[in-house]
């Protein structure tokens, strides 16, 4: 009895499992990749998605711009300062430096961050005004370049993340105070404080910069729905503004009539813009190789920084600017994502403004290299050359990371993993909480240690 039930037992096992060479196998393939599909918005609905989108793409565009920095920057060092890594180790410096700032600040509370904008748009003021009139001139008469302490400086790079902080309050304040129901709130002092800036940065004639501010202030005005007619009506003066800033300086109509047609100058206005598309044309679909660049070796001017996405696209080919677009398109996204989730007028406007700042950014530098828009002389994010630009844009995205933890439930979750190193040094500073404690039930104390309990005030009247 018992061996013919041991037979039957064996003679089913073969069939129990999957079958070789069956449908089985293709079938859970097919089912796992759809269960993925399945899990991808619950991914996206976590509590630190933002968090995470934010930090891996800005990691990912870091690394990949010091690598293109070393090998873009590799003649041009070696011909200047006799070393070849000269650049490079300028850019690893503000790395070191731009990384840890990025961290710190992604720690800080909103209500410091509230308070940073407006000393940040002072000193922003006071260091363009200084450039105004001890400025370096760098090609076509630019005056851009402040010398520090033997260090050179860009101001407008730091002027784009203090407007963005300072106007986020302003209108969020306004906001509180419901003061945004007429068309002059919306834009004093928005815009008087726009207008200096830009007036400021025109000085030193850097157009780049100019529509970039204005990006931002175009930003706040849609996230704190201003009127469809006032919207219209600024982006008209911006767009006439830059068309004023473009007909009075023969270098930018140049630009503008060689963007147009740059073979009818290829030796002049026109020679950057084709050999950058040189560039990209020779990179293909997979790239000729890191390093293996053609046209860093003198024929592409500013291969390191407003042209480095020409290089990118002509050692990493069409793969490698993909990949850089659809990391900005990531943080763009994540930054949006963090704008739309909370309910905080300032975390909402602070974060569309630095999303539009840096996204705007790489867009223009981006399509001044494939010849959709005029040469603005305007650095990629995270990628070209630079420390003036490399540090402000890691400070911009420390705030996003500090914004993305309003998110809800990305407190609670981050609360459960404890404090970190970072945030135990800022709570040692007393910068974590900046005098505020959003610990559950500490709000009851401070009210009621500010007050004599019932057994305290008989205490006193007997006496």
């Amino acid at each position: 009895m018992s061996s013919s039930t041991s037979r039957s037992g064996s003679a089913r096992t073969p069939s129990a499992g999957p079958r070789r060479g069956g449908t089985d196998r293709p079938e859970s393939t097919a089912a796992r990749s759809l269960g993925w599909l399945r899990e991808l918005p619950q991914a996206l609905n976590r509590p630190l998605t933002s968090y995470y989108l934010v930090f891996s793409s800005s990691v990912l565009l870091i690394a990949l711009g010091l690598a293109m920095v070393l090998s873009s920057s590799i003649v041009d060092s070696y011909t200047e300062t006799g070393s070849a890594y000269s650049l490079f180790q300028k850019q690893v410096a503000a790395a070191a430096c731009g990384i840890p700032l990025m961290m710190v600040v992604s720690h800080l509370p909103v209500t410091l961050l509230r308070k940073v904008g407006y000393p940040a748009m002072l000193g922003s003021i006071a260091l363009l005004v200084l450039t105004a009139f001890q400025g370096k001139e760098y090609g076509y008469g630019a005056v851009r370049w402040l010398e520090v302490g033997g260090y050179t400086i860009q101001p407008s790079e730091f002027a784009k993340l203090a407007f963005a902080l300072w106007g986020s309050n302003v209108l969020a304040r306004k906001e509180e105070l419901r003061q945004i129901a007429e068309w002059r709130h919306l834009l004093v002092p928005l815009l008087p404080g726009c207008g200096v800036l830009v007036l400021l940065v025109l000085i030193g004639t850097d157009l780049g910069t100019t529509l970039v501010l204005l990006a931002i202030f175009l930003a706040l005005l849609w996230v704190v729905g201003a009127p469809a007619k006032l919207f219209v009506g600024m982006f008209g003066l911006a767009s006439v503004l830059a068309g004023i800033m473009i007909a009075v300086e023969p270098f930018r109509l140049a630009r503008v009539t060689s963007f147009l047609n740059p073979q009818s100058d290829p030796t002049g206005s026109g020679f950057q813009l084709l050999h950058g598309l040189y560039a990209l044309g020779t990179g293909g679909v997979l790239g000729v190789g890191i390093a293996r660049s053609r046209e860093k070796w003198g024929f592409l001017p500013h291969p390191e920084s407003d042209f480095i996405f020409a290089i990118l696209g002509e050692e990493l080919g069409l793969i490698g600017t993909l990949v850089v677009v659809g990391l900005f398109g990531v943080l763009g996204y994540a930054g949006l994502r963090i704008a739309s989730r909370v309910k905080d007028p300032f975390v909402r406007l602070a974060a569309t403004a630095v999303t539009a700042w840096i996204v705007v950014q790489a867009l223009v530098n981006i399509g001044t290299v494939i010849g959709v828009l005029p040469v603005t002389g305007i650095p990629l994010p995270l990628v070209s050359a630079g420390g003036s630009s490399l540090v402000p844009t890691l400070a911009g995205l420390g705030v996003l990371l500090a914004l993305a933890k309003t998110e809800p439930q990305a407190r609670k979750a981050l609360a459960a993993r404890g404090p970190g190193p970072v945030q135990q040094a800022l709570r040692w500073l007393g910068l974590d909480r900046a005098g505020t404690d959003t610990r559950p039930g500490s709000g009851a104390q401070t009210k009621n240690s500010s007050r004599p309990t019932q057994v305290q005030s008989r205490r006193n009247r007997r006496r």
